[in-house]
């Protein structure tokens, strides 16, 4: 569709860089404003606050992105998330890493990518070095850890997707969107912050529909991609270190849009505020969930964001499997920390 357009100076992947900034700098502002965090919905003190805005988002992006699937804007049959071959070792060890990162970090990195832009250096530190051990996992010493467990499959065969199941796409749309919401209406959160995470939620199949439509170009093709925040981060440090040799993409767009969105948002509420870290114990459970994180986001195929808010809206088998991998490590991470007495691993307030 791209090239009917008539853009005479942009290319349909320069597009995508400016495409990715805007809808970066949406979920940026309505994230810090919301506190949009899957962690905090799992183990935060306000859990069942955080998670019905969290739920919330995640109704409206499947309603959002199966619509756009029926109107035929849009396909996932060839997309990563629809392999009929489930790596299911990799996104089962990776999911359980990356719970389990996110809650020594206290937070995933979506959350951190917006703390960091209202002065947290705890998180800027975390999501440096996340960025760098999933950038080694991707391509560098890692990949052997990711590569081997990728042979451990599981066949699916044409069974990829929910929507191969009895009742087809319709019925589990509405009933997983129908579930989320209720949950979020039953939530105690005042509609505002609803309203917010629906908000989010449609920037989902925004971003599928923009990159998988809106930018198709048949001379001129990019990756059909919405939010995530592995991959992108990867590809931004890549860029970051290599920037006359490589030129920007989708990823650097959408990291660039959260700072922006996140860091005006903080400002005018009056919430940005330096922190750093309190004692070395600290400092070393941080970065030690930020590893986990790295080779966990990795492994599993995507983040609390890439893998579930935009993953589970395509239905893929492999996306709920991340997100309750993902899931589980975090629950069981958190209730092995409540049972050790306070100390170096033990949580700060």
């Amino acid at each position: 569709m791209y090239e009917s357009l008539g853009f005479d100076t942009l290319t349909a992947p320069q597009a995508a860089v400016w495409f990715a900034l805007i809808l970066g700098a949406a979920f940026g502002l309505l994230a810090e404003r919301t506190r949009f965090c899957f962690r905090r919905g799992l183990v935060g003190e306000d859990r069942r606050a955080a998670l019905g805005v969290w739920l919330t988002a995640l109704a409206f992006a499947l309603v959002g992105t199966q619509a756009a699937v029926a109107m035929e804007w849009i396909s996932f049959g060839d997309h990563r998330f629809m392999a009929s071959d489930l790596p299911v070792a990799a996104i089962l060890v990776g999911g359980l890493l990356f719970g389990a990162g996110m809650v020594l970090t206290r937070g995933c990195v979506s959350r951190l990518t917006v703390l960091t832009a209202s002065g947290n250096l705890r998180a800027l530190t975390v999501l440096a070095v996340f960025a760098v051990v999933a950038h080694a996992t991707l391509k560098g010493v890692l990949a052997p850890l990711r590569t081997t467990l990728a042979q451990t499959t599981l066949p699916l065969g044409e069974t990829t997707s929910l929507a191969a199941l009895p009742g087809g796409a319709p019925l589990w749309t509405a009933l997983l969107a129908a579930a989320a919401l209720a949950y979020g209406l039953r939530s105690g959160n005042r509609w505002q912050a609803l309203v917010g995470g629906a908000l989010i939620g449609l920037l989902v199949p925004l971003g599928w529909v923009g990159t998988g439509f809106i930018l198709y170009d048949d001379f001129d093709p990019i990756t059909m991609q919405s939010l995530a925040f592995t991959s992108t981060w990867s590809d931004t440090l890549f860029w970051t270190v290599a920037s006359t040799s490589i030129p920007a993409g989708f990823g650097v767009g959408l990291i660039g849009g959260v700072f922006l969105g996140a860091f005006v948002s903080a400002l005018a509420a009056r919430r940005f505020q330096w922190q750093s870290f309190s004692s070395p114990a600290e400092t070393g459970r941080y970065l030690a969930g930020a590893a986990l994180m790295g080779v966990g986001g990795v492994l599993a195929g995507g983040c609390t964001v890439g893998a579930g808010l935009s993953g589970v809206p395509t239905l893929s088998i492999a996306a709920l499997a991340a997100l309750g991998a993902i899931t589980t490590g975090g629950l069981v991470t958190s209730a092995l920390l409540s049972a050790t007495p306070r100390g170096a691993l033990q949580p700060a307030e």
